[in-house]
């Protein structure tokens, strides 16, 4: 399965879930569908799932970041002894922990 038919399986399971979505068209441009994607992912309420659907999902989601890369925190120089700063997408990012500051006192 390619990852295109892998995205348009996840949209058509997902729409499959509820009524209110079940007639809605999947748009035929890859960005427009990756979008429709993750707004389900997002508003879909916690229940079962088949096997299948898992299967896909993690080849798709695994995929997705192969594409996206890694970043290694030993490619990055340190700010500070054990500091680094480092702006993208946290999830790209090999390291052991992660400080996302909420604001500029980097406290909550």
């Amino acid at each position: 399965m390619t990852q295109d038919e892998r995205r348009i399986y996840l949209i058509r399971e997902l729409l499959s879930e509820e009524k209110q979505y079940r007639d809605m068209e999947i748009p035929s441009d890859e960005q427009q569908q990756k979008r429709l994607l993750r707004a389900l992912f997002n508003i879909r309420m916690p229940k079962s799932v088949s096997p299948d659907f898992l299967e896909i999902q993690d080849q798709y989601l695994q995929e997705e970041l192969r594409r996206k890369g890694i970043t290694d925190i030993a490619d990055l120089t340190p700010v500070q002894d054990g500091i680094y700063l480092w702006q993208g997408d946290i999830t790209t990012l090999r390291c052991q922990a992660i400080v996302n500051a909420a604001n500029v006192a980097l406290s909550y």
